[in-house]
């Protein structure tokens, strides 16, 4: 499986030690930056490409940081196609695959330590959709508002 992965400055540590762990499991990562610590640099320019690039890629996921994953979270579901959900715990990991059919995680890179978004990480990407009809018809209803508005 392919996984494109971005953060900025407040995750980047964290961003390197999921590229080598998902690596050493077999993952293809693909790393949209930063590629060097910047204490000014700002997210969207790196969630964007990284959530543009889950679309142009089918079948990948998306792993987005930040401080708190809240940013990255907003900025990733401006991309038309992304469902990206905010990952704190197991069961939302779980959960925004199972029920949401999550194509990106967001993560806080400082509110968890290295081992703890590693297991997230994993989860959300080990986790299938379950397609059950009703999470079908949910996602429908939000797939047919994103193409009736302009964004």
């Amino acid at each position: 499986m392919r996984v494109h992965i971005g953060t900025d400055h407040a995750a980047f540590e964290m961003k390197n030690a999921i590229v080598q762990a998902l690596t050493s499991r077999g993952y293809e990562v693909i790393d949209h930056g930063a590629d060097a610590y910047d204490s000014d640099d700002d997210y969207p320019v790196y969630i964007f490409p990284t959530a543009e690039a889950v679309i142009e890629d089918p079948g990948s996921l998306g792993i987005v940081l930040g401080g708190s994953g809240n940013g990255e979270v907003i900025a990733a579901n401006k991309v038309r196609g992304v469902r990206a959900a905010l990952i704190h715990s197991h069961d939302t990991a779980r959960l925004a695959r199972k029920h949401n059919n999550a194509n990106v995680a967001s993560i806080g890179g400082r509110m968890h330590s290295k081992e703890q978004i590693i297991d997230l990480v994993l989860a959300f990407l080990t986790t299938e959709f379950s397609g059950a009809s009703r999470h079908m018809r949910r996602l429908e209803l939000i797939k047919a508002y994103e193409e009736s508005v302009i964004i």
